[in-house]
């Protein structure tokens, strides 16, 4: 097959930045690929290959229930429409506007991040709670139950947690308290893949819904996420997702859901510009059964042994190997440079552009994350590295003209 990118004068990347949504995300597997062509030459029922993919990911996470999603980011704007509306038509209907009835959902102040506007989008209003002298350095303190429970009132719906490993003490508190108040806890997780222990975790830690993306490490479509939690919960979410322009005398709904509980049919929901097309559907379930499958100890072996190459050929830089033992992930590369984003602006330039990470930019580092870098760019990475870095020390090094 030609380059799909070559034709549209679009130019390929070594992307060595992570799996990122801005870069594409993850580099698909043949097998991926095929299922999900293979899905597309056939008509099926939506409702009835989320049961499916329910079962999948039920067993994988070890929820009651999972949902299929177009991106983590999808998964919990439909977590908070699940959470406010439950098995609710009208209210299904209604959102987002949700100013009439219960709508507000907890979030600890140090959780507030860009990615909260997904959980605000479906008419949620977020209520922040707790202090941050951890996060500030200002203090030791963490989340603590009762900045919780003197938040409750009968307008909250939901907490949300936005998981990492410097939030993860905090989580069975949050926890114990949504649990004894009758709260569902929503878990944004939506990097926290891998390690793959991490898929039953959360919920085994008691959360009621987590998000998870499935186009970063689980390698699945880029447009393709995980809802897995409470059964009640991830129906609700399935509602407001699929396509509801039916005839409510010929509808046969999902074995999720239990047309007992509602009083109608509810019309498109608010995730209806969410839907996930029988092919996300098909490639994410492949993707996840096969990072499951996965053993990550030789995986993280080989990617080792090539940053370890990659470094070798940066000899006479600062460049440091941090193991996946450390980063909790996989191992990575830790260029440092005084002018980090200058350096990396540098490398974009090029051709190809170069992308690495730049999480730690404000500490002078660069991070080679070998997530998704192909292994026959290794070689025009380090060469395109090496010479940035040496066009730095060579301009840093040139005698003043003053």
């Amino acid at each position: 097959m030609s380059d799909p990118y070559a034709g549209l004068g679009v130019r390929r990347r070594i992307n060595a930045a992570g799996a990122l949504t801005r870069l594409g995300g993850a580099v698909m597997a043949p097998e991926v690929v095929e299922a999900m062509a293979a899905a597309s030459r056939a008509s099926v029922d939506i409702g009835e290959l989320q049961d499916a993919a329910s079962t999948r990911i039920a067993a994988a996470t070890g929820a009651e229930a999972g949902l299929v999603t177009t991106g983590a980011a999808a998964a919990l704007t439909l977590a908070a429409a699940a959470s406010i509306a439950r098995w609710d038509v009208a209210k299904m209907a209604a959102l987002p506007h949700a100013e009439s009835f219960p709508r507000d959902i907890l979030i600890p102040r140090t959780h507030r991040t860009g990615y909260a506007h997904a959980l605000a989008a479906s008419g949620a209003r977020l209520i922040d709670i707790g202090h941050n002298d951890r996060g500030t350095g200002a203090g030791v303190r963490g989340l603590e139950a009762w900045e919780i429970e003197a938040a409750l009132a009968p307008s909250v719906v939901a907490m949300a947690f936005s998981v990492n490993a410097t939030s993860l003490p905090d989580l069975p508190t949050a926890v114990a308290a949504c649990r004894a108040n009758g709260i569902p806890l929503i878990v944004d997780a939506a990097a926290q893949l891998p390690p793959k222990e991490n898929l039953r975790r959360f919920i085994a830690m008691g959360a009621d819904l987590v998000a998870f993306s499935g186009g970063k490490a689980m390698g699945g479509p880029q447009a393709s996420g995980i809802l897995a939690g409470r059964r009640h919960l991830v129906a609700s979410a399935l509602l407001q997702q699929l396509d509801m322009d039916v005839a409510p005398e010929t509808w046969s709904p999902p074995k999720l859901v239990d047309r007992t509980n509602l009083r109608g049919v509810p019309h498109h929901g608010i995730g209806r510009g969410f839907k996930a097309g029988k092919e996300e559907i098909v490639g994410l379930l492949v993707a996840l059964d096969r990072f499951v499958k996965a053993d990550d100890a030789a995986d993280n072996t080989r990617l080792e042994m090539r940053l370890r190459a990659i470094a070798a050929r940066l000899d006479g830089h600062e460049v440091s190997l941090v193991p996946a033992s450390v980063t909790g992930r996989v191992p990575v590369l830790e260029v440092a440079v005084p002018d980090a984003l200058a350096l990396s602006a540098d490398l974009q330039r090029g051709d190809p552009p170069v992308h690495l990470s730049e999480r730690h930019a404000a500490r002078g580092v660069l991070t080679l994350d070998p997530q998704v870098l192909l292994p026959e760019d290794d070689a025009p990475l380090a060469a395109a590295l090496r010479s940035a870095l040496e066009r730095r020390h060579s301009i840093a090094a040139a005698p003043s003209s003053r």
